[in-house]
């Protein structure tokens, strides 16, 4: 197969840790051609959506003594070509957020692939449709008490209704813009007119769960079916869990309450085409639905032994002969 990887700049990432490289070395050590690319380099030339893509072969990362070790340089690059996109087998979107003008221009353009030509992970459209905070509100059985606004009265009123609650930008990543929020803060009004850009910009308000100070469990769905988990716990300084804001991970597993959250789930993410998603749990009660850039394989992997990123470019393997032979 071949297959393109639409990502931030390759020098950016972190071989030992995200995703999207251990999903491209899964690919190579399966025997595909790894493309890479960016949103930025996206255009739709003929009604049809093309790329300046680069090859790219990895040195993959060694796991010694509990720890992922990477060469270095950990990556070559051939020369960009401009390239349709519809020659590859498969395109993984994975730009990290902000979903901003910019990134939807780009899942505009990934709309001009045909996906009976070229599978796109994760749809375009479905990319659209899922605002990770806001994707969540429609499984009322599995998340905690949540209203979104930018009206200062209504969420102080909440806000007193529950004593303690967390806010949260509806466009941020990893844990950016989060705040802890209680009844009587003296700068709750300012906190407030900060984050809805004095009331012109909704954001989430939910009731604070105290088992967060237990973690913040990420698990990964493959077509809707979870593959693995990890626990992510605050730094003590913090009270986020986010790896991103010094929080440290731990092994974990994926309790029934929490299976059903994922079956809860899994018929929405089919039919909107969201195939490999992150979703966060906090004490039973889902908080968010990460589908642009989901990390944690390598976390996983080295705590479980797994190969998730293998298993993934395997579904991915499955889903195309799928394809091929309902053509014929």
């Amino acid at each position: 197969m071949k297959l393109a990887f639409i990502i931030d700049s390759i020098p950016t990432l972190d071989p030992c840790h995200d995703t999207s490289v251990a999903l491209m070395e899964a690919a190579q050590i399966l025997g595909h051609e790894i493309w890479v690319t960016q949103a930025n380099l996206l255009s739709v030339v003929d009604s049809k959506a093309w790329a300046l893509l680069e090859r790219v072969e990895l040195v993959p990362v060694q796991l010694v003594q509990g720890r992922y070790l990477a060469a270095n340089p950990w990556y070559k690059l051939s020369q960009r070509t401009l390239t349709s996109l519809e020659t590859m087998d498969a395109v993984f979107m994975r730009t990290d957020p902000p979903v901003n003008v910019p990134y939807l221009y780009a899942t505009y353009i990934l709309d001009y692939i045909d996906q009976n030509k070229t599978l796109v992970i994760n749809s375009p459209s479905g990319i659209r449709a899922a605002n990770e905070k806001m994707y969540a509100l429609q499984f009322t059985k599995a998340i905690p008490e949540t209203i979104v606004s930018a009206d200062k009265q209504f969420i102080r009123e909440f806000v007193e209704a529950k004593g303690a609650t967390v806010l949260k930008p509806l466009g941020n990543k990893a844990g950016e813009g989060i705040l802890f929020l209680q009844a009587g803060d003296r700068n709750f009004n300012s906190i407030v007119e900060l984050s809805t850009l004095l009331g012109r910009v909704p954001v989430m308000v939910q009731t604070y769960l105290p088992q967060a100070k237990e973690g913040d469990k990420r698990i990964i769905l493959l077509d809707g079916e979870p593959i693995g988990a990890l626990n992510r716990l605050s730094s003590g300084s913090d009270f986020r869990n986010n790896m991103a804001t010094g929080g440290t991970v731990a092994q974990t597993e994926i309790t029934p309450r929490e299976y059903e959250i994922c079956t809860q789930l899994a018929e929405t993410l089919r039919k909107d085409g969201l195939i490999f998603v992150g979703i966060d749990v906090i004490g039973g009660y889902l908080t968010e639905v990460n589908v642009t850039s989901p990390t944690g394989i390598r976390e996983i992997d080295r705590f479980d032994n797994t190969h998730l990123g293998q298993q993934v470019i395997q579904w991915v393997e499955q889903a195309l002969q799928g394809k091929k032979e309902s053509v014929f």
